[in-house]
C-alpha cells in the first residue's frame, strides 16, 4: 500500500509492446516507475520520459511495493522473479502475463508460499488502449490486495475485480476472447455478404454496431434462463432460428461466400432441437455446448 501522499511507486517487469504501454500509462499519471527488461535497450524511451531503469529484476522488485509483470509467458515470469522470491514478502505482484487458469493458480500458490501478495490479471485491450478509462483490466485474487493498489491499477484502465479465485481473470479472458472472435467473424461474414451486392463495409458497419447493442439485450435476457436451466421460447424459438439461419446460408451460397461459420451455428441449433429444445429460446443451445457431463 502507498503510505505517502503521492501516487504509488510501481515497478514494471517486461517491456514488450504491452509492458511498455503499461509503464507509459503509469508515468503519465505521475507514478514513480521503475522498469526492467531482459533486453535493456527497450527501457530507453521510458527512461527519457522519467522512468528509472533497473539493472536486474531484483532491483526493480526492491524499488516498489507494487510490481507489475507482463512478460512472454509464465516460464519467463518465473525466470525473472524466482531468484528474488525470498526478498519479496509483503510485495504485491500483479501478473498480467497471458496464461491459463491453471498457471494462474500455480503462480498464486507459489506467491503464497513466499508471503507475496498476488493478483492475476487480464488485459482486455491492445497496447494503444492502455491508459484509457473505458478499457477493462480484469483481476482475481485477494480482494484486500486489489483494494490496496486500486489507484495504481486505475492508471492502466478500468480495473474490474472478479473473484478471490486467482484463475477467474484468466478464465474470463479466454471466454471474452472467444466472444470477440465469434462476433468479429460474424461481422466479417455479414460484411462479405452485403459487399457481394456492392454495399461498402463503412455503410454496413454502423447498422451492425447498433444491432450488436440489441444483441447485448438478448444476452441480458437469456442469462437468468441459463442460470435457472429453463428456456421459455417467448421471443423466438430454436426452430424459428434454424429457419432464419437457413436464409442466411442460402443468400451466402448464392454469392459464393464461405459458409463455415453459419454452418457450425446451424449444426449447434439442430443438435439443440434434436435434444428437445426446438420450442425453447436460443439460450437452450448452451445445453449442447456444455457437452456430455
Amino acid at each position: 500500500m502507498n503510505m505517502g501522499t503521492g501516487p504509488e511507486a510501481v515497478s514494471v517487469i517486461g517491456l514488450g509492446a504491452m509492458g511498455s504501454a503499461l509503464a507509459a500509462a503509469l508515468l503519465d499519471r505521475g507514478h514513480p516507475t521503475t522498469v526492467w527488461n531482459r533486453t535493456a535497450h527497450k527501457a530507453r524511451p521510458l527512461v527519457e520520459r522519467g522512468a528509472r531503469a533497473a539493472a536486474t529484476p531484483g532491483d526493480a522488485i526492491a524499488a516498489s511495493p507494487l510490481v507489475i509483470a507482463c512478460v512472454l509467458d509464465h516460464a519467463a515470469l518465473h525466470a525473472a522473479v524466482d531468484p528474488y522470491a525470498g526478498t519479496m514478502a509483503g510485495t504485491a505482484l500483479v501478473d498480467l502475463t497471458s496464461g491459463s487458469p491453471g498457471q494462474a493458480r500455480e503462480t498464486a500458490a507459489w506467491a503464497a508460499g513466499h508471503g507475496i501478495d498476488h493478483l492475476d490479471g487480464a488485459i482486455m485491450t491492445t497496447p494503444p488502449g492502455v491508459g484509457r478509462p473505458d478499457m477493462m483490466f480484469l483481476y482475481s485474487g485477494p480482494r484486500a490486495v486489489f483494494d490496496a493498489h486500486r489507484p495504481a491499477l486505475a492508471a492502466l484502465g478500468d480495473p474490474r475485480y472478479l473473484s478471490a479465485d486467482p484463475a477467474t481473470a484468466s478464465l474470463y479472458d479466454s471466454a471474452l476472447l472467444g466472444l470477440m472472435w465469434s462476433a468479429l467473424t460474424g461481422w466479417l461474414h455479414g460484411t462479405a455478404l452485403v459487399g457481394a451486392d456492392a454495399v461498402a463495409a463503412t455503410e454496413f458497419t454502423p447498422v451492425a454496431v447498433d444491432w450488436l447493442t440489441a444483441v447485448a439485450g438478448f444476452m441480458t435476457t437469456y442469462a437468468p434462463q441459463i442460470d435457472a436451466g429453463r428456456y421459455p421460447g417467448d421471443d423466438a424459438t430454436v426452430d424459428v432460428q434454424i429457419a432464419a439461419i437457413g436464409h442466411l446460408i442460402h443468400a451466402a451460397e448464392e454469392r459464393g461466400i464461405d459458409n463455415a461459420l453459419p454452418g457450425v451455428l446451424k449444426s449447434a441449433m439442430e443438435r439443440a432441437r434434436d435434444a428437445g429444445h426446438g420450442g425453447d429460446s436460443h439460450a437452450s443451445v448452451i445445453e449442447v455446448l456444455k457437452g456430455a457431463k
